[in-house]
This record gives C-alpha cells, sequence and structure tokens, in this order.
C-alpha cells in the first residue's frame, strides 16, 4: 500500500475488501440469492460493481436481464445469506494493523456501501468496531458511491473537513466516491496481493 507521509486529520476505511477480505464471500452470497429467480452476476461484473449498493445491484440486474426480483426484498436475503457465511471472514491484516496504530491518535471511521447490519457483523466478528468513531452504511446516505456521499457523512460524523481525511478503498468506485469528496485515497490491493 502506498500512504502518503502526511499527516491526516482522519482515516476513513472502507469495509468489504478493504478492511475485511469479504468480497468472495459476498460473491457466494450473491450466487445464492440469485440461482432460484434464473439470474446472473459474472463474477467480472460483481467485482466492478464493488462499493455499489445492494439495492441498486438488484435494479441493475433486473435492468440488464429483464427480470422482475423486488430489490428490497432480495437485498435482505443476499444479507441474510451473508450473515451465514460471517465466521469465515478474515481481516486484510496491513490494513488492520494501520486502522490499530491510528486507534486513539486520530478519528477514524467506516464508510461502505454494506448495509448497516452486515457491516456490523462483519466488524464484530473481527473484533474491530470498537476501534471506530462512526461508523457509515447504505442506510446513512442518499447516494452510494461512486457519488462522494458516503465519505462525507462519515467526514461530518468525525468532525473534519473532508480535505482532512484520507480515505483506504479497494475498488475504482470506492476511490471515485472518495476523490468526488475532496479526499486522498489509497488504493488497497486485493487479499494475497499485500504484506
Amino acid at each position: 500500500m502506498n500512504i502518503p507521509e502526511r499527516d491526516f486529520d482522519a482515516y476513513i476505511f472502507d469495509c468489504d475488501g478493504t478492511l475485511a477480505d469479504t468480497m468472495g464471500l459476498h460473491y457466494d452470497a450473491w450466487k445464492m440469492a440469485l440461482e432460484p429467480h434464473g439470474a446472473d452476476l459474472p463474477e467480472d461484473l460483481y467485482y466492478s460493481w464493488g462499493g455499489r449498493p445492494t439495492r441498486e445491484i438488484v435494479e441493475a440486474l433486473n435492468e440488464m436481464q429483464g427480470l422482475l426480483m423486488d430489490p428490497e426484498a432480495m437485498a435482505h436475503h443476499k444479507e441474510g445469506l451473508y450473515h451465514s457465511l460471517i465466521p469465515e471472514v478474515r481481516a486484510i491484516e496491513p490494513v488492520v494493523a494501520f486502522a490499530r496504530s491510528m486507534h486513539g491518535k486520530k478519528p477514524l471511521a467506516v464508510a461502505s456501501g454494506g448495509g448497516r447490519k452486515a457491516v456490523t457483523a462483519t466488524l464484530g466478528s473481527l473484533g474491530l468496531t470498537h476501534l471506530f468513531e462512526a461508523i457509515v452504511t447504505s442506510e446513512d446516505y442518499a447516494n452510494g458511491k461512486p457519488a462522494p456521499d458516503p465519505y462525507l457523512e462519515a467526514a461530518r460524523r468525525l468532525g473534519v473537513a473532508p480535505e482532512g481525511c484520507l480515505v483506504f478503498e479497494d475498488t475504482e468506485i470506492g476511490k471515485q466516491s472518495a476523490l468526488a469528496a475532496g479526499m486522498q485515497c489509497v488504493l488497497v490491493p486485493a487479499p494475497g496481493s499485500i504484506s
């Protein structure tokens, strides 16, 4: 990871794929949720949509594949399936180590495209919840990534100007969101490629 040397006022982290190695588990949950509906979410498309709220993904799949899945019901079902996989979640250690090193020194927040229940369960399973003064999830803003809303809301809750924040993200959509919020961003490589 290429972390800028300057001193930032606050640090904001995406959750899935950044703090927690969950992207594969979320994909497994998607496959299980979509199969009964005859819907398909190719793996490359799934990863390119990383950071998008679950309901938006269902809406996009409906439009692309001519389906009529209920976005709210599907999001709830998929999140429930993900919950059953949470015991398999592992931390992305270099990012978690950095967050721990800043805990108590600088304000820290999570800004995720995931739902509150899934994000808090993921952080809780890794014993990380106490590190963050604010946890922003898809229920907390109007426009998901790549819009700046998630990161602006996190900065607001921390009481820090956006330009004083450094974001850790694993997706291009998330990076666009952070940059649109006026923040600098560290792009976290896929798990297994960092040490």
